[in-house]
């Protein structure tokens, strides 16, 4: 007999509840439809979730642990780190992309799950904040906030399009975020900065690094 809190037991009852969402209507379906289309019982359900807003958004809340504890370890480079943090969920989502496309459905036509949506995206933006300021002692906060909003922001832009239906491989979201690295100066793995031509430039000393990387880009036409 399976576990009822096992992490299979729970991805059947998340399935479950976006069928019948995506069938019926969110507010149509009851948790006891739910927990018998799952074939769990109604206290299992709620002690596995506490609700049908949180059955909606519980792949997040298990990703957001395991981001947590992921950016907990030691990292060779934190902002490489961010990324690959973000290249984790994604991948998460292409595991089952269809899942992914009817909860992404359900969600679009629901007032209260889209609020709740845009609060689970803050929560991961405010989690790359915190590691960065925390990893990288006197980073200036203008540097960590929009490093971290724009990781965000890139990741849920490649996300959108798979959840649309269109085939997005993981290398897309990982090409899009090396693009990311470059522009606050990192050099992604792969490339090797002996390889590039001697640039001299001069900034003012409060000048942040990502708008220095944007400058220089300029400059060189990239």
């Amino acid at each position: 007999m399976s576990d009822p809190g096992a992490p299979s037991s729970r991805t059947a009852v998340v399935a479950a509840a976006i069928d019948l969402f995506a069938q019926h209507g969110y507010d149509q379906t009851s948790v006891d439809q739910i927990a018998q289309a799952a074939g769990v019982s109604r206290s299992t359900f709620f002690r596995q979730f506490g609700g049908k807003e949180d059955v909606v958004f519980a792949d997040h809340e298990v990703l957001l642990d395991q981001t947590r504890r992921y950016l907990s370890r030691v990292h060779a480079d934190p902002w490489v780190a961010v990324c690959d943090a973000s290249m984790r969920v994604f991948r998460h989502f292409c595991a089952d992309p269809e899942l992914a496309r009817r909860r992404y459905a359900v969600v679009r036509e629901i007032p209260v799950l889209r609020d709740r949506e845009i609060i689970t995206v803050v929560r991961y933006e405010r989690l790359f904040d915190d590691y960065l300021r925390e990893a990288l002692p006197g980073l200036d906060p203008l540097d960590a906030v929009g490093f971290a909003a724009l990781v965000t922001a890139v990741h849920n832009h490649v996300l959108r399009r798979l959840m649309r239906g269109a085939r997005v491989p993981a290398s897309v979201l990982r090409h899009a975020l090396d693009d990311v690295l470059r522009r606050y100066g990192v050099h992604p793995d792969g490339d090797d900065p002996a390889d590039d031509d001697v640039v001299i430039a001069a900034f003012p000393r409060r000048m942040p690094a990502a708008e220095m990387s944007r400058r220089l880009r300029a400059s060189l036409g990239d």
